[in-house]
Protein backbone atom coordinates (compact mmCIF):
# COMPACT_ATOMS: atom_id res chain seq x y z
CA UNK A 1 0.00 0.00 0.00
CA UNK A 2 3.06 2.29 -0.02
CA UNK A 3 2.24 3.41 -3.57
CA UNK A 4 -1.35 4.27 -2.59
CA UNK A 5 -0.13 6.19 0.47
CA UNK A 6 2.29 8.18 -1.72
CA UNK A 7 -0.46 9.05 -4.22
CA UNK A 8 -2.74 10.19 -1.40
CA UNK A 9 0.04 12.38 0.04
CA UNK A 10 0.67 13.98 -3.38
CA UNK A 11 -3.05 14.69 -3.82
CA UNK A 12 -3.23 16.36 -0.40
CA UNK A 13 -0.15 18.48 -1.18
CA UNK A 14 -1.80 19.70 -4.38
CA UNK A 15 -4.92 20.61 -2.42
CA UNK A 16 -2.87 22.64 0.07
CA UNK A 17 -0.95 24.47 -2.68
CA UNK A 18 -3.90 25.09 -4.98
CA UNK A 19 -5.75 27.63 -2.75
CA UNK A 20 -2.56 29.64 -2.21
CA UNK A 21 -1.87 29.82 -5.94
CA UNK A 22 -5.51 30.58 -6.64
CA UNK A 23 -5.49 33.47 -4.15
CA UNK A 24 -2.90 35.28 -6.30
CA UNK A 25 -5.50 35.72 -9.05
CA UNK A 26 -7.78 38.80 -9.09
CA UNK A 27 -11.04 38.28 -7.24
CA UNK A 28 -13.08 38.55 -10.43
CA UNK A 29 -11.14 35.61 -11.87
CA UNK A 30 -11.60 33.40 -8.83
CA UNK A 31 -15.37 33.22 -9.22
CA UNK A 32 -17.51 33.79 -12.27
CA UNK A 33 -19.97 36.71 -11.98
CA UNK A 34 -23.34 35.52 -10.71
CA UNK A 35 -22.05 32.06 -9.72
CA UNK A 36 -23.79 31.39 -6.41
CA UNK A 37 -23.41 27.59 -6.46
CA UNK A 38 -21.22 27.51 -3.35
CA UNK A 39 -23.65 25.97 -0.86
CA UNK A 40 -23.02 22.30 -1.57
CA UNK A 41 -23.43 19.42 -3.97
CA UNK A 42 -25.41 16.24 -4.59
CA UNK A 43 -23.82 13.42 -6.56
CA UNK A 44 -24.08 9.82 -7.68
CA UNK A 45 -21.23 7.47 -8.52
CA UNK A 46 -20.08 4.00 -9.45
CA UNK A 47 -17.25 2.52 -7.43
CA UNK A 48 -14.62 -0.20 -7.55
CA UNK A 49 -13.28 -1.74 -4.33
CA UNK A 50 -10.44 -4.23 -4.09
CA UNK A 51 -10.75 -6.30 -0.92
CA UNK A 52 -7.12 -7.14 -0.26
CA UNK A 53 -7.67 -9.69 2.52
CA UNK A 54 -9.67 -12.18 0.45
CA UNK A 55 -8.78 -11.02 -2.32
CA UNK A 56 -11.90 -9.96 -4.23
CA UNK A 57 -12.85 -7.19 -6.67
CA UNK A 58 -16.28 -5.62 -6.07
CA UNK A 59 -18.35 -3.03 -7.94
CA UNK A 60 -21.21 -0.87 -6.74
CA UNK A 61 -23.21 2.35 -6.86
CA UNK A 62 -23.71 5.14 -4.36
CA UNK A 63 -24.77 8.69 -3.63
CA UNK A 64 -23.37 11.59 -1.63
CA UNK A 65 -24.37 15.01 -0.35
CA UNK A 66 -22.09 17.79 0.85
CA UNK A 67 -22.52 21.22 2.43
CA UNK A 68 -19.87 23.96 2.24
CA UNK A 69 -18.95 25.50 5.57
CA UNK A 70 -16.61 27.79 3.64
CA UNK A 71 -15.14 27.90 0.11
CA UNK A 72 -12.42 25.32 0.75
CA UNK A 73 -14.07 23.07 3.35
CA UNK A 74 -17.05 20.77 2.76
CA UNK A 75 -18.82 18.39 5.14
CA UNK A 76 -19.86 15.27 3.20
CA UNK A 77 -21.88 12.10 3.77
CA UNK A 78 -22.23 9.18 1.39
CA UNK A 79 -23.64 5.68 1.16
CA UNK A 80 -22.94 2.95 -1.38
CA UNK A 81 -23.87 -0.65 -2.09
CA UNK A 82 -21.43 -3.14 -3.61
CA UNK A 83 -23.19 -5.83 -5.61
CA UNK A 84 -22.95 -9.48 -4.70
CA UNK A 85 -19.81 -11.30 -5.83
CA UNK A 86 -18.91 -14.96 -5.48
CA UNK A 87 -15.72 -16.07 -3.75
CA UNK A 88 -14.49 -19.64 -4.38
CA UNK A 89 -12.00 -21.26 -1.99
CA UNK A 90 -10.55 -24.77 -1.67
CA UNK A 91 -10.81 -26.01 1.94
CA UNK A 92 -9.11 -29.24 3.08
CA UNK A 93 -10.49 -31.16 6.05
CA UNK A 94 -9.66 -34.76 6.99
CA UNK A 95 -7.57 -35.19 3.87
CA UNK A 96 -10.49 -34.23 1.62
CA UNK A 97 -10.41 -30.97 -0.38
CA UNK A 98 -13.66 -29.25 -1.31
CA UNK A 99 -14.23 -26.10 -3.36
CA UNK A 100 -16.67 -23.87 -1.51
CA UNK A 101 -18.51 -20.88 -3.01
CA UNK A 102 -19.59 -17.96 -0.84
CA UNK A 103 -21.56 -14.88 -1.91
CA UNK A 104 -20.66 -11.49 -0.41
CA UNK A 105 -22.11 -7.98 -0.76
CA UNK A 106 -21.46 -4.80 1.24
CA UNK A 107 -23.15 -1.61 2.38
CA UNK A 108 -20.85 1.36 3.10
CA UNK A 109 -21.66 4.53 5.07
CA UNK A 110 -19.06 7.33 5.29
CA UNK A 111 -18.95 10.91 6.52
CA UNK A 112 -16.22 13.50 6.99
CA UNK A 113 -14.36 16.51 5.66
CA UNK A 114 -13.40 17.41 2.10
CA UNK A 115 -10.74 20.10 1.53
CA UNK A 116 -10.85 21.59 -1.98
CA UNK A 117 -9.48 24.24 -4.28
CA UNK A 118 -11.89 26.51 -6.22
CA UNK A 119 -12.70 27.13 -9.86
CA UNK A 120 -14.13 25.00 -12.64
CA UNK A 121 -11.27 22.46 -12.24
CA UNK A 122 -10.65 21.50 -8.62
CA UNK A 123 -8.30 19.31 -6.64
CA UNK A 124 -9.45 17.92 -3.32
CA UNK A 125 -8.47 15.68 -0.44
CA UNK A 126 -10.81 14.05 2.04
CA UNK A 127 -10.90 12.19 5.35
CA UNK A 128 -13.98 10.15 6.22
CA UNK A 129 -15.00 7.60 8.82
CA UNK A 130 -17.94 5.25 9.04
CA UNK A 131 -18.93 1.62 8.69
CA UNK A 132 -19.14 -1.32 6.32
CA UNK A 133 -21.84 -3.98 6.69
CA UNK A 134 -21.22 -7.42 5.17
CA UNK A 135 -23.86 -9.67 3.70
CA UNK A 136 -22.51 -13.23 3.40
CA UNK A 137 -24.42 -16.18 2.03
CA UNK A 138 -24.10 -19.36 0.04
CA UNK A 139 -24.32 -23.14 0.41
CA UNK A 140 -21.74 -23.33 3.22
CA UNK A 141 -21.66 -23.69 7.00
CA UNK A 142 -20.80 -20.86 9.39
CA UNK A 143 -17.40 -22.43 10.07
CA UNK A 144 -16.56 -22.50 6.39
CA UNK A 145 -17.56 -18.83 6.06
CA UNK A 146 -15.23 -17.94 8.92
CA UNK A 147 -12.29 -19.77 7.37
CA UNK A 148 -12.96 -18.31 3.95
CA UNK A 149 -13.62 -14.65 4.75
CA UNK A 150 -11.42 -13.93 7.75
CA UNK A 151 -14.04 -14.47 10.49
CA UNK A 152 -16.59 -12.26 8.72
CA UNK A 153 -20.14 -13.51 9.17
CA UNK A 154 -23.45 -12.45 7.69
CA UNK A 155 -24.57 -9.10 9.15
CA UNK A 156 -21.16 -8.10 10.52
CA UNK A 157 -20.63 -4.32 10.76
CA UNK A 158 -17.06 -3.03 11.03
CA UNK A 159 -15.45 0.41 11.43
CA UNK A 160 -13.92 2.13 8.40
CA UNK A 161 -11.49 5.03 7.88
CA UNK A 162 -11.17 6.45 4.36
CA UNK A 163 -8.45 8.95 3.32
CA UNK A 164 -8.38 9.88 -0.37
CA UNK A 165 -8.25 12.59 -3.00
CA UNK A 166 -9.27 13.42 -6.54
CA UNK A 167 -10.40 16.01 -9.06
CA UNK A 168 -13.63 17.71 -10.12
CA UNK A 169 -14.47 19.24 -13.49
CA UNK A 170 -17.44 21.61 -13.24
CA UNK A 171 -19.41 23.56 -15.83
CA UNK A 172 -22.26 25.60 -14.41
CA UNK A 173 -24.47 23.52 -12.14
CA UNK A 174 -23.11 20.17 -13.34
CA UNK A 175 -19.78 18.45 -12.97
CA UNK A 176 -17.84 15.20 -12.99
CA UNK A 177 -15.94 13.93 -9.96
CA UNK A 178 -13.24 11.25 -9.81
CA UNK A 179 -11.55 10.11 -6.60
CA UNK A 180 -9.40 7.32 -5.22
CA UNK A 181 -8.32 6.32 -1.74
CA UNK A 182 -7.68 3.62 0.83
CA UNK A 183 -10.78 2.26 2.58
CA UNK A 184 -9.24 0.89 5.77
CA UNK A 185 -11.48 -1.70 7.41
CA UNK A 186 -10.87 -2.64 11.05
CA UNK A 187 -11.65 -6.35 10.92
CA UNK A 188 -11.20 -9.00 13.61
CA UNK A 189 -7.69 -9.81 12.41
CA UNK A 190 -6.62 -6.14 12.33
CA UNK A 191 -6.70 -3.23 9.86
CA UNK A 192 -7.21 -4.16 6.21
CA UNK A 193 -6.20 -1.73 3.41
CA UNK A 194 -8.49 -1.74 0.37
CA UNK A 195 -8.10 0.31 -2.82
CA UNK A 196 -11.27 2.24 -3.73
CA UNK A 197 -12.01 4.26 -6.89
CA UNK A 198 -15.26 6.19 -7.51
CA UNK A 199 -16.49 8.36 -10.38
CA UNK A 200 -19.75 10.03 -11.34
CA UNK A 201 -21.76 13.22 -11.97
CA UNK A 202 -22.65 15.85 -9.41
CA UNK A 203 -25.03 18.80 -9.15
CA UNK A 204 -23.91 22.00 -7.43
CA UNK A 205 -26.31 24.30 -5.61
Amino acid sequence: MNRLASLTAVALCLVVMAPAAHAQLPDQQQQQPGDTRNHGNIGAYVDFLRLQSFPLNTFGVGGRIGFNIQRHIVLEWEMSYDFERTQSTAITAGGITNTIRTNIHMLHGLGGVKIQSTGSFRYFGLFKGGFVNFGVGGPVTAGAINNQLGNIQNGDTQKVFYPGGGVEMNRGKWGIRVEAGDEIMFLTGGASNNIRVAAGPQFRF
